[in-house]
């Protein structure tokens, strides 16, 4: 098989997951601008998923969110999803919106609150079990805004316990990855708030409990393709949620704001062998002012360019000028890479699937756009806490 080929089977077999949540109405803490045709149920949200799997071939599960895409039977969910083409991937917990929460939630100094964190979290272990899923998702928005106003190691004991707790819930083949993010809300201390937190609990629990790398969630310069290769040398890089920043989590469309730090991402996905199932590339994103199918089709055709151009890395020639101090010579190697025009290689690789060559442009043709604005009315749009 020759290189170009290569590169092409591996485009062919890539998966990244789309968000429930996304296709819904989603905002800032200030606004969130509702849109016409948004799903108003679970059954909608894949539907509207199914439709990005379609145009691009490389989108084939779905992530959920629990509560706001609970349901009575998780069996017909999965089976509607079977039926649209896709498949029901992590399930992603919800400890965070009760008024209970607001001094925490499983670290949070109140037993009884605690125990209904927990006892959350071991609800969607047997939705997991419903649904065939692999992947519970966590993340905390536990802190504090304060000095004084908890005890900073109690609250990591009570972390690990409630962690430790649902770990052992968790049954064959099944996943813990545990996310972090280094402040909001908690502005004074977060529990989980960077990579060694996160990395330190889930090597204690086991080989079940893995690091997920939010791309949104690190202060401005962090180095995430160091954090990405230090976790893929360790064996617990366990996904990605993939989105851009500026400033925060601003959860805008992945490679939007330095598609150059997505490429040296993948760059080290597939350097360090993290090119496999093994390692989820899921979107998490907020369309607020954009359209959400169209920008979550353009996101997954940002991850496939970044993913293609880290593909033709010429491993050799930029081994040979690591091992010789040749410093320009290797920025070069990587540099040629990440200048191809690899969008040419791409509409080959959809051709070759059987798909239209330009996502974008099939999904607009398709009048699914249209047909949802038409057909959506009445009913409670989704959105953040539904």
């Amino acid at each position: 098989m020759t290189e170009l080929a290569a590169v092409k089977t591996a485009l062919k077999t890539q998966a990244v997951e789309t968000p429930s949540w996304a296709y819904g109405n989603s905002g800032t803490r200030f606004k969130v601008f509702a849109q016409a045709g948004v799903p108003r149920t679970p059954f909608e949200k894949l539907d509207d998923a199914a439709k990005v799997h379609e145009f691009t071939g490389v989108a084939p599960t779905v992530a959920l969110h629990i509560p706001w895409d609970k349901v009575d039977d998780y069996a017909a969910l999965a089976k509607h999803a079977e039926q649209r083409g896709v498949r029901l991937g992590a399930i992603n917990s919800n400890t965070f919106q009760d008024d209970d929460y607001k001094l925490g939630s499983i670290c949070h100094p109140d037993a009884a609150v605690r125990r209904k964190a927990v006892d959350h979290l071991l609800e969607c272990v047997d939705i997991m079990d419903a649904t065939g899923s692999r992947d519970l998702k966590l993340w905390f928005a536990d802190g504090t805004n304060y000095p004084g106003q908890d005890d900073i190691r109690g609250r990591q004991d009570r972390l690990a316990e409630g962690l430790a707790e649902v770990y052992e819930r968790l049954g064959d083949g099944q996943r813990m990855l545990l996310e972090y993010k280094f402040f909001e809300p908690a502005f004074y201390t977060t529990d989980v708030p960077d990579w060694g937190t996160a990395y330190a609990h889930c090597l204690k629990l086991g080989p079940k409990a893995q690091v997920v790398v939010d791309t949104g969630h690190h202060a401005p310069g962090t180095n995430i393709e160091f954090i990405v290769a230090a976790l893929l040398r360790e064996g617990k890089l366990g996904g990605f949620d993939f989105n851009s920043r500026f400033y925060a989590d601003d959860d805008l469309m992945v490679g939007a704001a330095d598609p150059f730090q997505l490429f040296r991402i993948m760059y080290e996905v597939v350097r360090g062998g993290g090119f496999t199932p093994e390692v989820a590339f899921m979107l998490d994103q907020c369309h607020n002012i954009e359209a959400k199918i169209p920008a979550i089709i353009r996101s997954v055709m940002n991850v496939q360019e970044a993913t293609a151009k880290a593909l033709l890395v010429d491993g050799g020639a930029l081994r040979a000028a690591q091992r010789s101090g040749d410093v320009l010579e290797a920025n070069a190697v990587l540099m040629d890479a990440y200048n191809t025009d690899v969008r040419p290689l791409l509409r080959e690789v959809r051709e070759e699937m059987g798909l239209d060559p330009d996502p974008v442009s099939a999904y607009r043709r398709s009048g699914w756009g249209e047909a949802i604005v038409a057909e959506r009315v009445g009913g409670e749009q989704a959105g953040w806490g539904a």
